[in-house]
């Protein structure tokens, strides 16, 4: 059975739009980017508004979870940059932050309040996480028997196709 280079290439060309699709994403019209969209208690959220007018130097900010917070030049031209810390103990859920820039220009943008955030290695069940030789050994073993089953397989196959 031949493989067919069509079906071969429009794979791949579906798989390249697949992985490049989310830089074609809409982001709407918020000019606030909150990093992280999901943060936890406890965690610093930084906010970056690019909707003030040019040449602002400075913004007030307010977080209805942390309170108000102050935004300054950023490393970009155009950007003003804060940063504030959501309480220990908050309410999880979505959180409103609102950025007013002089004379009167204000964004308003929400993000998500998750839990807590993972500390540490995940187990998966191949026992202690701090021990990789016996992963590594079973992944090697695996991938030498994928490959000795595909030598055979391709040996068998030659063999039959000359009989």
């Amino acid at each position: 059975m031949r493989h067919n280079p069509v079906g071969i290439g429009i794979g791949l060309l579906l798989g390249v739009l697949a992985l490049t699709s989310p830089a074609f994403a809409d982001t709407g019209n918020s000019h606030l980017r909150i990093d992280p969209g999901d943060a936890s208690p406890g965690s610093t959220v930084t906010v970056t508004a690019t909707g003030c007018a040019p040449g602002e130097t400075f913004a007030k900010g307010e977080s209805a979870a942390a309170g108000p917070f102050q935004l300054f030049e950023g490393d970009r031209a155009g950007e003003l940059t804060g940063e504030f810390t959501i309480p220990d103990g908050q309410d999880l859920g979505a959180d409103t932050v609102t950025v007013k820039c002089p004379p009167r220009t204000m964004i308003t943008d929400t993000y998500e309040i998750g839990g807590e955030e993972p500390n540490g290695a995940v187990a998966a069940g191949f026992g202690d996480v701090q021990d990789t030789r016996a992963q590594l050994a079973m992944g090697g073993a695996l991938i030498a028997a994928a490959g000795a089953g595909y030598v055979v397989r391709l040996r068998r196959r030659t063999h039959g196709a000359h009989a």
